[in-house]
């Protein structure tokens, strides 16, 4: 018996091995990220998709209740914590439901003592490992790593922390984004706190100043995602040459005292083109006499405190190994110093260059003449 057009495609599209993950990064409350990470799933939900609500916070937002009720919510689960019930997402019922999407409010948020999971992350991988689609949300200033410099900048010690992995694990990021202005005017007309709340809010976290440092943070970390992003893809495309959505300069230096000039002409140069900045040292066989070692490391530390990504590689000779590293890490602009100007070791100094050339992708080249 002939297979039918659904039977035919069921055999051919592989069965996915796990569900996507994707998040709705915001910068603060109010921003949008769970009305748009409802929208998506309203919109997936009329194309036929299976959605269901894991959990979703309307905090009283009346637009995010009207958006809520047009998808079929997973009852929660009911715990009793010091003579308190709470309700937590029920994990166990969403997988039980197998819907293709879950949508689930609150990344950071710590579970109640007896629940399945510590953390609402732990949740979500999980329902992941499941195969099934999960869409997310989070604020930046839960992002671990970046706990410290939101306290000093915000004054607020954030509780609630999401690992730096969980948020690289992520499939997907999305930025969903808002002026400062047009949040504290949303502020204002008590779309986001009640009215007795938005004072106090506006002169506290809210202030220009922190919305401003707490965008410019997500719209890195959204950055580093895309650019990750770019990177599998042009491994798994086996595409060799970098693109250059994002500069990325990447200083070869030595032993020699003289590459801290270069050191600190490629951090000019870096921070004039907003680029990434990298020092690398090539490790060759030859060994180094104590003082080429000590020098060395007071030329990485250096460049460490001008914000360089510092990597030592081994290889047999400087031309091929900075090569393969500008090939590895998609460096799209080289510093290399030029000290010998004459004789033999002029000689070999352009011998490595060409060889350099031959070797690299295509890669802008900066010959920095360096003090004797």
């Amino acid at each position: 018996m002939p297979k039918t057009p659904e039977q035919w495609l069921a055999h051919v599209t592989p069965e996915k091995e796990t569900g996507i993950f994707k998040v709705f990064l915001g910068y603060a409350p109010g921003v949008g990220k769970t009305y748009n990470m409802l929208s998506e799933g309203i919109r997936r939900h009329r194309r036929g998709e299976d959605v269901v609500i894991g959990v979703v916070e309307t905090h009283g937002r009346k637009a995010i209740s009207e958006l809520a009720a047009q998808i079929e919510t997973v009852s929660r689960r009911k715990l009793e914590y010091k003579g308190t019930v709470f309700e937590e997402m029920d994990v166990d019922a969403i997988i039980a439901r197998k819907p293709q999407v879950a949508i689930i409010d609150e990344l950071a948020h710590t579970n109640i003592e007896g629940s399945r999971n510590k953390k609402r992350y732990e949740d979500v991988l999980e329902l992941v490992a499941a195969k099934i689609d999960v869409l997310t949300t989070m604020n930046i200033q839960h992002l671990e790593s970046l706990t410290p410099m939101v306290h000093s900048v915000t004054g607020i010690q954030v509780r609630e922390t999401v690992p730096d992995w969980v948020l690289n694990r992520a499939d997907e990021v999305v930025m969903a984004d808002l002026t400062p202005e047009a949040l504290q005017t949303r502020m204002r007309r008590g779309d986001i706190y009640p009215a007795d709340r938005v004072e106090k809010a506006l002169g506290h976290f809210f202030r220009r100043g922190n919305l401003i440092a707490l965008r410019e943070l997500a719209l890195r970390q959204v950055a580093r995602a895309v650019d990750r992003s770019l990177d599998s893809y042009l491994k798994t495309k086996k595409i060799d040459e970098n693109w250059g959505v994002q500069e990325r300069i990447a200083v070869a230096i030595s032993a020699s005292p003289a590459a801290q000039q270069l050191i600190a002409r490629g951090a000019r140069i870096a921070e004039g083109i907003d680029a990434d900045f990298f020092v690398v040292y090539v490790e060759v066989d030859a060994e180094r006499n104590s003082q080429d070692q000590r020098t060395l490391t007071q030329n990485l530390h250096f460049a460490e405190n001008l914000g360089a990504k510092v990597t030592r590689v081994k290889g047999k000779d400087v031309a091929t190994a900075v090569a393969q590293f500008v090939r590895d890490n998609r460096i799209t602009q080289v510093v290399f110093g030029r000290s010998a100007t004459r004789g033999w070791r002029k000689f070999l100094y352009l011998s490595a260059i060409q060889k350099f050339l031959r070797n690299a992708p295509p890669v802008d080249v900066h010959i920095v003449t360096q003090s004797e």
